[in-house]
C-alpha cells in the first residue's frame, strides 16, 4: 500500500500541525468561503434591485411572500448580511500581516511594493465601480488598505482597541452624524420634515437608478448608477469605511500572531470565539431580526420609532457580523484540522486563490442576467431563487477555478494585477514556470 503523503494525515488522525501548502489552503478556504457568501450578499440586496423597492412595496412583498421566501430571507438576515463582507475584510488585514512577514524575513520595506499594489487595486476597482456596478468593494479597500501600513508597528493592545472602538463605538457616532440635522432641528416637527425630505430625496435616485438597470442601455446605467453612487451609495460607504477598516485591524492583529499558521497551537482560542462568537451573533443579529418583524407586522413604522433605537442596534448589527464571522471561521479551522474535513472544505481553495478574478466575473453576469441590457430579470426573482442561482453560478465557480488553476499560476484579473504591480508580465502557466527552474544551472 502507498503511504499517504505526509501533508495529509490518515483518516481519524488527531489533530496535528499542518505544513505551509496547508495554512495557505486553509485562508484561500476561507476566501472562498467568504467569497460565496459576498456574492449570495450582492445578488440578494443589489443585483436583483430587491433595495431599490420603495419601502412600502417592500414590506407588502415581504407579507404576501411564500414560506420559503419567507424562511430565506430569515435565514439571509440573520446568517449571511454582513457576515461575509466582515470575513472578507479580516482576511484582507490578515493577507497584510503575511505579505509583511515575509518582506521581513527578506530584510526588505513593505511599504512601496504594497502601495503600488494598492495603486493598482484602487485604479482596478474604479474602472469596476463606474464602467460596470456601483457596489465596488475594491476601490474602498485599496484606500483603507494605505492605513494598514500607519498601524504595522502598532502593538497588539492598539490594534485591539482601535478594532473595538471602530466596530462599536465608531457605529453611533456614525449614527449621530447622519441624523444630526434631525436632532438639531428647532422643533420635532421640523426634525420630521428633514427626515421626511431626505427619504424622499434617496427615494428618488433609487427610483431613477431602478428605471435604469431595469430598461437602459449599458450608458444610461454607468451614467445612473454613477449618479446613485455618489449621491446616495458613496455617503453610506463614508460612513461604514471605518467600521471595515476595524475588520482590517483584527486580521492584522491575526497574522501577526499566526492564528491560522499555527492554528493547532491555539485551538483554545477558536473553540472560545466560536462559542462566544455564536452567543454575539444571535444577540446582535437576533435584535435586528426581531425589529424587523415588529415593523412588518407595523407595531412599529419608522415615525414611531423612539429616538434611541437606531444609536442602539448599529453597534448591535455590528456584534452580530462579528459574532456569526467568528463561529464561521473558527468552525471552518477546527474542522481543517480533520483529514476529511480538510479534503471537503479544500474544494473551496481553488476559488479563493482567484477571489479578485472570481468576485468580478460574479459582477459581469449578475449585470448581464439582471439588468436591462442583458436578460432583464431585475426584481423578478425571489429570495430562494436568487440564493439558489447563486449557488449554481458559485459551483460552476469552483469547477472553473480546479481547471484554471491545473495550467495556471493566477487567475486572470490576479496575473494583472501582479504584473502591473511589478510592472513586467509574469509567467502564467505553470509548465512556462517549470521551464524556467530547469534551464537554471544546479
Amino acid at each position: 500500500m502507498t503511504p499517504a503523503p505526509s501533508h495529509v494525515a490518515a483518516p481519524g488522525a488527531e489533530a496535528r500541525p499542518i505544513d505551509s501548502s496547508e495554512r495557505l489552503a486553509l485562508l484561500d478556504t476561507l476566501r472562498g468561503f467568504a467569497l460565496c457568501g459576498v456574492f449570495i450578499s450582492n445578488v440578494y440586496m443589489w443585483f436583483s434591485g430587491r433595495a431599490f423597492v420603495p419601502r412600502e412595496q417592500m414590506m407588502a412583498m415581504m407579507a404576501s411572500a411564500s414560506l420559503l421566501d419567507t424562511v430565506t430571507t430569515q435565514a439571509f438576515m440573520l446568517l449571511v448580511f454582513g457576515k461575509f463582507i466582515t470575513i472578507f475584510s479580516f482576511l484582507f488585514g490578515l493577507g497584510f500581516a503575511v505579505q509583511m512577514g515575509r518582506a521581513e524575513e527578506r530584510g526588505a520595506s513593505i511599504a512601496p511594493l504594497y502601495s503600488r499594489r494598492l495603486g493598482v487595486m484602487l485604479m482596478m476597482g474604479l474602472t469596476h465601480l463606474f464602467l460596470l456596478w456601483y457596489g465596488d468593494i475594491l476601490s474602498t479597500y485599496a484606500v483603507l488598505g494605505f492605513g494598514l501600513l500607519v498601524f504595522r508597528r502598532r502593538s497588539d493592545r492598539t490594534l485591539l482597541i482601535g478594532a473595538a472602538l471602530l466596530a462599536f463605538v465608531w457605529p453611533v457616532i456614525g449614527t449621530l452624524i447622519v441624523k444630526l440635522p434631525q436632532l438639531l432641528a428647532a422643533t420635532p416637527e421640523a426634525g420630521a420634515a428633514i427626515a421626511k425630505a431626505s427619504g424622499e430625496h434617496s427615494a428618488a435616485l433609487k427610483a431613477q437608478a431602478l428605471a435604469a438597470f431595469s430598461g437602459g442601455s449599458w450608458l444610461d446605467v454607468v451614467r445612473d448608477g454613477g449618479r446613485f453612487y455618489v449621491l446616495d451609495f458613496l455617503p453610506m460607504i463614508l460612513a461604514t469605511m471605518l467600521a471595515t477598516f476595524g475588520r482590517f485591524l483584527l486580521g492584522l492583529l491575526a497574522g501577526r500572531r499566526r492564528l491560522f499558521h499555527d492554528a493547532p497551537q491555539h485551538l483554545g482560542l477558536f473553540r472560545r470565539l466560536l462559542g462566544w462568537g455564536l452567543v454575539a451573533g444571535v444577540v446582535g443579529s437576533g435584535a435586528g431580526l426581531v425589529l424587523q418583524q415588529l415593523m412588518l407586522r407595523k407595531i412599529l413604522t419608522p415615525e414611531s420609532l423612539p429616538t434611541w433605537v437606531p444609536f442602539a442596534m448599529a453597534p448591535l448589527r455590528h456584534l452580530g457580523e462579528l459574532g456569526f464571522a467568528s463561529v464561521y471561521v473558527s468552525g471552518i479551522t477546527l474542522l481543517f484540522q480533520r483529514a476529511a474535513w480538510q479534503r471537503l472544505l479544500g474544494v473551496l481553495a481553488p476559488v479563493g486563490r482567484m477571489a479578485l478574478t472570481n468576485y468580478l466575473s460574479q459582477t459581469v453576469m449578475s449585470v448581464l442576467f439582471f439588468y436591462g441590457y442583458g436578460l432583464g430579470q431585475i426584481t423578478k426573482p425571489g429570495p430562494a431563487a436568487c440564493f439558489g442561482l447563486c449557488l449554481a453560478v458559485f459551483a460552476v465557480q469552483v469547477v472553473w477555478s480546479h481547471l484554471w488553476l491545473s495550467r495556471f499560476r493566477f487567475g486572470p484579473a490576479e496575473w494583472m494585477w501582479r504584473s502591473l504591480t511589478y510592472g513586467k508580465a509574469q509567467p502564467m502557466r505553470r509548465d512556462d514556470v517549470a521551464g524556467r527552474r530547469a534551464t537554471v544551472p544546479a
